[in-house]
């Protein structure tokens, strides 16, 4: 349904016809961490996410997987033993 509440609007899942229903009845504006993000609306109210209602919690445990300016670190492979490398090679 379309939002109704801070984000107006914009296609929310959280509305109902009896109004939003995430956990306080409106979302929670955007972190620090967000600025720079594709995904950040500015909106009468403030900025806000257009992915999800509480970015806070999405920053708590490391980054945000929604985040468009985040770059993933590619972790590098060890080194590959040629030996152990050609036998598993040999057996498909």
């Amino acid at each position: 349904m379309i939002c109704t509440t801070i984000r107006e609007g914009q296609e929310c899942s959280f509305m109902k016809k009896t109004g939003c229903s995430y956990n306080g009845g409106v979302c929670q504006e955007a972190v620090e961490q967000c600025e720079g993000c594709g995904r950040i609306g500015t909106f009468a109210a403030g900025k806000y996410c257009t992915a999800y209602p509480a970015p806070p919690l999405k920053w708590k445990n490391g980054n945000c997987n929604f985040a468009t300016h985040v770059k993933a670190v590619q972790v590098a492979k060890g080194k590959v033993n040629p030996l152990k490398a050609s036998k598993r090679a040999s057996r498909k």
